[in-house]
Protein backbone atom coordinates (compact mmCIF):
# COMPACT_ATOMS: atom_id res chain seq x y z
CA UNK A 1 0.00 0.00 0.00
CA UNK A 2 1.45 3.42 -0.95
CA UNK A 3 1.86 6.16 1.63
CA UNK A 4 -0.91 8.17 -0.03
CA UNK A 5 -3.37 5.25 -0.07
CA UNK A 6 -2.64 4.37 3.53
CA UNK A 7 -3.09 7.99 4.57
CA UNK A 8 -6.44 8.16 2.74
CA UNK A 9 -7.64 5.11 4.64
CA UNK A 10 -6.55 6.62 7.95
CA UNK A 11 -8.22 9.91 7.03
CA UNK A 12 -11.46 8.10 6.16
CA UNK A 13 -11.34 6.18 9.45
CA UNK A 14 -11.01 9.44 11.37
CA UNK A 15 -13.96 11.00 9.53
CA UNK A 16 -16.06 7.94 10.34
CA UNK A 17 -15.06 7.97 14.01
CA UNK A 18 -16.32 11.47 14.83
CA UNK A 19 -19.01 13.80 13.51
CA UNK A 20 -16.79 16.81 12.78
CA UNK A 21 -13.06 17.47 12.51
CA UNK A 22 -11.08 20.66 12.24
CA UNK A 23 -8.64 20.75 9.35
CA UNK A 24 -5.75 21.42 11.75
CA UNK A 25 -6.76 18.45 13.93
CA UNK A 26 -6.67 16.11 10.94
CA UNK A 27 -3.32 17.47 9.86
CA UNK A 28 -1.87 16.93 13.34
CA UNK A 29 -3.28 13.39 13.58
CA UNK A 30 -1.83 12.39 10.21
CA UNK A 31 1.34 14.46 10.63
CA UNK A 32 0.95 16.27 7.32
CA UNK A 33 0.27 19.85 6.22
CA UNK A 34 -3.11 21.46 5.87
CA UNK A 35 -2.57 21.60 2.13
CA UNK A 36 -2.10 17.81 2.03
CA UNK A 37 -5.33 17.34 3.98
CA UNK A 38 -7.19 19.47 1.46
CA UNK A 39 -5.81 17.41 -1.42
CA UNK A 40 -6.72 14.15 0.34
CA UNK A 41 -10.25 15.39 0.98
CA UNK A 42 -10.63 16.06 -2.75
CA UNK A 43 -9.37 12.52 -3.49
CA UNK A 44 -12.01 11.08 -1.17
CA UNK A 45 -14.69 13.13 -2.91
CA UNK A 46 -13.48 11.85 -6.27
CA UNK A 47 -13.85 8.29 -4.92
CA UNK A 48 -17.48 9.01 -4.03
CA UNK A 49 -17.26 9.85 -0.35
CA UNK A 50 -19.52 12.85 0.46
CA UNK A 51 -17.15 14.93 2.59
CA UNK A 52 -18.55 18.34 3.51
CA UNK A 53 -16.47 21.42 4.28
CA UNK A 54 -17.43 23.30 7.45
CA UNK A 55 -17.58 27.07 7.63
CA UNK A 56 -15.69 28.67 10.49
CA UNK A 57 -12.51 30.44 11.53
CA UNK A 58 -10.43 27.25 11.36
CA UNK A 59 -12.55 25.35 8.84
CA UNK A 60 -13.21 21.65 9.06
CA UNK A 61 -14.76 18.55 7.50
CA UNK A 62 -17.37 15.88 8.10
CA UNK A 63 -18.91 12.96 6.24
CA UNK A 64 -22.30 14.04 4.94
CA UNK A 65 -25.18 11.99 6.38
CA UNK A 66 -27.18 10.24 3.68
CA UNK A 67 -29.10 7.16 2.67
CA UNK A 68 -25.98 5.28 1.54
CA UNK A 69 -23.46 4.37 4.22
CA UNK A 70 -19.85 4.48 2.98
CA UNK A 71 -17.73 1.35 3.56
CA UNK A 72 -16.49 1.07 7.14
CA UNK A 73 -12.85 0.41 7.93
CA UNK A 74 -12.74 -2.35 10.53
CA UNK A 75 -9.83 -4.33 11.91
CA UNK A 76 -10.27 -8.05 12.66
CA UNK A 77 -11.31 -7.61 16.28
CA UNK A 78 -13.82 -4.87 15.41
CA UNK A 79 -15.40 -7.00 12.67
CA UNK A 80 -15.78 -9.98 15.01
CA UNK A 81 -17.21 -7.80 17.78
CA UNK A 82 -19.86 -6.40 15.41
CA UNK A 83 -20.75 -9.83 14.03
CA UNK A 84 -21.14 -11.37 17.50
CA UNK A 85 -23.14 -8.35 18.67
CA UNK A 86 -25.52 -8.64 15.74
CA UNK A 87 -25.85 -12.36 16.29
CA UNK A 88 -26.99 -11.89 19.89
CA UNK A 89 -29.12 -8.78 19.26
CA UNK A 90 -32.27 -10.87 18.86
CA UNK A 91 -31.97 -11.67 22.55
CA UNK A 92 -31.29 -8.11 23.66
CA UNK A 93 -33.47 -5.60 25.49
CA UNK A 94 -33.80 -3.42 22.38
CA UNK A 95 -37.28 -3.72 20.89
CA UNK A 96 -37.82 -4.52 17.21
CA UNK A 97 -34.14 -5.10 16.43
CA UNK A 98 -34.23 -8.84 15.76
CA UNK A 99 -35.02 -8.85 12.02
CA UNK A 100 -32.84 -5.81 11.34
CA UNK A 101 -29.90 -7.42 13.13
CA UNK A 102 -30.25 -10.58 11.06
CA UNK A 103 -30.26 -8.62 7.78
CA UNK A 104 -27.19 -6.64 8.83
CA UNK A 105 -25.38 -9.81 9.91
CA UNK A 106 -26.03 -11.47 6.54
CA UNK A 107 -24.53 -8.45 4.76
CA UNK A 108 -21.49 -8.41 7.03
CA UNK A 109 -20.80 -12.13 6.67
CA UNK A 110 -20.83 -11.76 2.87
CA UNK A 111 -17.79 -9.48 2.99
CA UNK A 112 -15.85 -11.02 5.88
CA UNK A 113 -12.59 -12.77 4.94
CA UNK A 114 -12.71 -16.56 5.26
CA UNK A 115 -10.60 -16.69 8.43
CA UNK A 116 -12.91 -14.20 10.18
CA UNK A 117 -16.06 -15.98 8.99
CA UNK A 118 -14.80 -19.21 10.58
CA UNK A 119 -14.17 -17.45 13.89
CA UNK A 120 -17.61 -15.81 13.87
CA UNK A 121 -19.37 -19.11 13.07
CA UNK A 122 -17.44 -20.87 15.84
CA UNK A 123 -18.48 -18.25 18.37
CA UNK A 124 -22.07 -18.30 17.16
CA UNK A 125 -22.35 -22.07 17.51
CA UNK A 126 -20.77 -22.16 20.97
CA UNK A 127 -22.49 -19.23 22.66
CA UNK A 128 -26.12 -19.55 23.81
CA UNK A 129 -27.95 -16.66 25.49
CA UNK A 130 -31.52 -16.81 26.80
CA UNK A 131 -33.95 -14.11 25.61
CA UNK A 132 -33.92 -11.01 27.78
CA UNK A 133 -37.05 -10.35 29.82
CA UNK A 134 -38.44 -7.09 31.05
CA UNK A 135 -38.77 -3.63 29.51
CA UNK A 136 -37.37 -2.95 26.06
CA UNK A 137 -36.17 0.30 24.50
CA UNK A 138 -36.55 1.83 21.07
CA UNK A 139 -33.28 1.42 19.10
CA UNK A 140 -33.87 4.86 17.53
CA UNK A 141 -33.84 6.37 21.02
CA UNK A 142 -30.49 4.74 21.72
CA UNK A 143 -28.93 6.11 18.53
CA UNK A 144 -30.25 9.65 19.15
CA UNK A 145 -28.96 9.61 22.74
CA UNK A 146 -25.62 8.06 21.79
CA UNK A 147 -25.06 10.72 19.10
CA UNK A 148 -25.81 13.49 21.59
CA UNK A 149 -23.35 11.95 24.07
CA UNK A 150 -20.69 11.67 21.37
CA UNK A 151 -21.14 15.21 20.07
CA UNK A 152 -21.70 16.89 23.47
CA UNK A 153 -25.09 18.27 22.40
CA UNK A 154 -27.90 19.04 24.81
CA UNK A 155 -30.86 16.66 24.69
CA UNK A 156 -34.55 17.10 25.48
CA UNK A 157 -37.11 14.35 26.06
CA UNK A 158 -40.31 13.44 27.87
CA UNK A 159 -39.79 11.31 30.96
CA UNK A 160 -42.15 9.23 33.09
CA UNK A 161 -40.99 9.03 36.68
CA UNK A 162 -41.40 5.87 38.73
CA UNK A 163 -44.54 7.38 40.34
CA UNK A 164 -46.08 7.79 36.88
CA UNK A 165 -45.73 11.58 36.69
CA UNK A 166 -44.80 12.85 33.19
CA UNK A 167 -42.06 15.50 33.01
CA UNK A 168 -40.00 17.29 30.36
CA UNK A 169 -36.23 17.19 30.77
CA UNK A 170 -33.35 19.08 29.21
CA UNK A 171 -30.00 17.45 29.91
CA UNK A 172 -26.33 17.35 29.06
CA UNK A 173 -25.95 13.63 28.21
CA UNK A 174 -22.82 11.87 29.41
CA UNK A 175 -23.14 8.16 28.61
CA UNK A 176 -25.49 5.22 28.11
CA UNK A 177 -25.18 2.33 30.57
CA UNK A 178 -26.66 -1.15 30.20
CA UNK A 179 -27.43 -3.19 33.31
CA UNK A 180 -28.92 -6.51 32.24
CA UNK A 181 -32.44 -5.90 30.95
CA UNK A 182 -32.37 -2.13 31.49
CA UNK A 183 -30.67 0.82 29.80
CA UNK A 184 -29.84 4.03 31.67
CA UNK A 185 -28.68 7.50 30.64
CA UNK A 186 -26.25 9.32 32.92
CA UNK A 187 -26.70 13.06 32.40
CA UNK A 188 -26.54 16.51 33.97
CA UNK A 189 -30.15 17.74 34.41
CA UNK A 190 -30.13 21.42 33.45
CA UNK A 191 -33.47 22.15 35.15
CA UNK A 192 -32.51 20.56 38.46
CA UNK A 193 -28.84 21.56 38.19
CA UNK A 194 -27.62 18.14 39.29
CA UNK A 195 -26.55 14.76 37.95
CA UNK A 196 -29.33 12.26 37.28
CA UNK A 197 -29.75 8.76 35.84
CA UNK A 198 -32.74 8.06 33.58
CA UNK A 199 -34.32 4.73 32.63
CA UNK A 200 -34.34 4.79 28.81
CA UNK A 201 -37.53 2.67 28.60
CA UNK A 202 -39.34 5.49 30.46
CA UNK A 203 -38.08 8.10 28.02
CA UNK A 204 -39.91 9.25 24.85
CA UNK A 205 -39.31 11.67 21.98
CA UNK A 206 -35.59 12.34 22.57
CA UNK A 207 -34.21 15.09 20.33
CA UNK A 208 -31.01 17.07 20.12
CA UNK A 209 -31.44 20.74 21.06
CA UNK A 210 -28.63 21.74 18.68
CA UNK A 211 -26.76 23.36 21.57
CA UNK A 212 -23.25 22.23 22.46
CA UNK A 213 -21.94 22.01 26.01
CA UNK A 214 -18.62 21.50 27.73
CA UNK A 215 -18.67 18.09 29.42
CA UNK A 216 -18.69 18.22 33.23
CA UNK A 217 -16.75 15.92 35.52
CA UNK A 218 -18.89 12.97 36.56
CA UNK A 219 -19.13 12.55 40.39
CA UNK A 220 -18.05 8.90 40.15
CA UNK A 221 -15.25 6.77 38.72
CA UNK A 222 -17.25 6.20 35.53
CA UNK A 223 -20.82 6.24 34.19
CA UNK A 224 -21.52 2.65 35.25
CA UNK A 225 -20.45 3.40 38.83
CA UNK A 226 -22.60 6.56 38.87
CA UNK A 227 -25.71 4.74 37.64
CA UNK A 228 -25.04 1.91 40.10
CA UNK A 229 -24.88 4.36 43.01
CA UNK A 230 -27.96 6.18 41.74
CA UNK A 231 -30.01 2.97 41.55
CA UNK A 232 -28.95 1.83 45.00
CA UNK A 233 -29.61 5.25 46.52
CA UNK A 234 -33.11 5.70 45.07
CA UNK A 235 -36.09 4.45 47.10
CA UNK A 236 -38.24 1.79 45.45
CA UNK A 237 -41.91 1.07 45.88
CA UNK A 238 -40.97 -2.22 47.55
CA UNK A 239 -37.83 -2.49 49.72
CA UNK A 240 -36.84 -5.99 50.84
CA UNK A 241 -34.80 -6.99 53.88
CA UNK A 242 -33.56 -10.58 53.76
CA UNK A 243 -31.26 -12.64 55.98
CA UNK A 244 -28.99 -14.91 53.93
CA UNK A 245 -27.62 -18.07 55.52
CA UNK A 246 -24.07 -17.61 54.24
CA UNK A 247 -21.18 -15.35 55.08
CA UNK A 248 -20.79 -12.09 53.17
CA UNK A 249 -17.37 -13.20 51.90
CA UNK A 250 -18.89 -16.38 50.44
CA UNK A 251 -21.38 -14.32 48.40
CA UNK A 252 -18.88 -11.78 47.09
CA UNK A 253 -19.29 -11.47 43.32
CA UNK A 254 -22.40 -13.69 43.24
CA UNK A 255 -24.97 -10.90 43.73
CA UNK A 256 -24.98 -7.93 41.29
CA UNK A 257 -24.04 -4.84 43.27
CA UNK A 258 -26.48 -2.61 41.36
CA UNK A 259 -29.41 -4.73 42.56
CA UNK A 260 -28.75 -4.54 46.29
CA UNK A 261 -26.32 -4.43 49.19
CA UNK A 262 -24.93 -7.12 51.48
CA UNK A 263 -23.90 -6.45 55.09
CA UNK A 264 -22.35 -9.12 57.34
CA UNK A 265 -24.21 -10.18 60.50
CA UNK A 266 -21.74 -12.83 61.63
CA UNK A 267 -19.44 -15.41 60.02
CA UNK A 268 -22.39 -17.50 58.79
CA UNK A 269 -25.12 -14.97 57.97
CA UNK A 270 -25.52 -11.59 56.29
CA UNK A 271 -28.30 -9.14 55.49
CA UNK A 272 -29.33 -8.48 51.90
CA UNK A 273 -31.29 -5.33 51.03
CA UNK A 274 -32.79 -4.92 47.59
CA UNK A 275 -35.77 -3.17 46.06
CA UNK A 276 -37.91 -2.79 42.97
CA UNK A 277 -41.04 -1.00 41.83
CA UNK A 278 -42.38 -4.29 40.45
CA UNK A 279 -43.30 -6.81 43.14
CA UNK A 280 -43.10 -9.78 40.73
CA UNK A 281 -39.54 -8.93 39.66
CA UNK A 282 -38.53 -8.44 43.30
CA UNK A 283 -39.97 -11.85 44.18
CA UNK A 284 -38.12 -13.47 41.28
CA UNK A 285 -34.85 -11.88 42.37
CA UNK A 286 -35.28 -13.17 45.92
CA UNK A 287 -36.22 -16.70 44.86
CA UNK A 288 -33.10 -16.81 42.66
CA UNK A 289 -30.81 -16.19 45.64
CA UNK A 290 -28.11 -18.90 45.68
CA UNK A 291 -28.45 -19.76 49.41
CA UNK A 292 -31.16 -20.32 52.03
CA UNK A 293 -32.78 -17.13 53.28
CA UNK A 294 -35.42 -15.57 55.54
CA UNK A 295 -37.56 -12.68 54.27
CA UNK A 296 -38.44 -10.07 56.90
CA UNK A 297 -40.08 -7.30 54.88
CA UNK A 298 -42.03 -5.90 53.14
CA UNK A 299 -45.25 -7.77 54.01
CA UNK A 300 -46.39 -7.60 50.36
CA UNK A 301 -43.33 -9.56 49.30
CA UNK A 302 -43.82 -12.18 52.04
CA UNK A 303 -47.44 -12.67 50.94
CA UNK A 304 -46.46 -12.87 47.27
CA UNK A 305 -43.74 -15.44 47.97
CA UNK A 306 -46.22 -17.51 50.00
CA UNK A 307 -48.56 -17.60 47.00
CA UNK A 308 -45.69 -18.71 44.75
CA UNK A 309 -44.68 -21.38 47.29
CA UNK A 310 -48.25 -22.69 47.31
CA UNK A 311 -48.35 -22.98 43.54
CA UNK A 312 -44.98 -24.72 43.49
CA UNK A 313 -46.09 -27.11 46.21
CA UNK A 314 -49.22 -28.05 44.30
CA UNK A 315 -47.26 -28.44 41.07
CA UNK A 316 -44.79 -30.86 42.65
CA UNK A 317 -47.17 -33.09 44.62
CA UNK A 318 -46.66 -36.83 44.21
CA UNK A 319 -48.85 -38.16 41.43
CA UNK A 320 -48.66 -35.03 39.26
CA UNK A 321 -45.91 -36.51 37.14
CA UNK A 322 -47.09 -38.36 34.05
Amino acid sequence: MTDTSGRLLRLLALLQARREWGGGELADRLEVSGRTIRRDIERLRTLGYPVESLVGPAGGYRLKPGTDIPPLLLDDDEAIAIAVGLGTAARSSVSGIEETAVRALVKLEQVLPAHLSRRVRALGSAVVSPPAAGPTVDPHHLTVIAAACRDSECLRFAYRRRDGVETRREVEPHALVNFGRRWYLAAWDRGREDWRSFRVDRLTRPASMGTSFTPRELPAADAAAFVNESIRGSPHRFEARVTLHAGAAELEGRLPSHLGSVEPIDARTCEYRTGDDDLSWLALRVTMLPVDFDVHEPPELIEHLAEIAGRLSRATRPGNAA
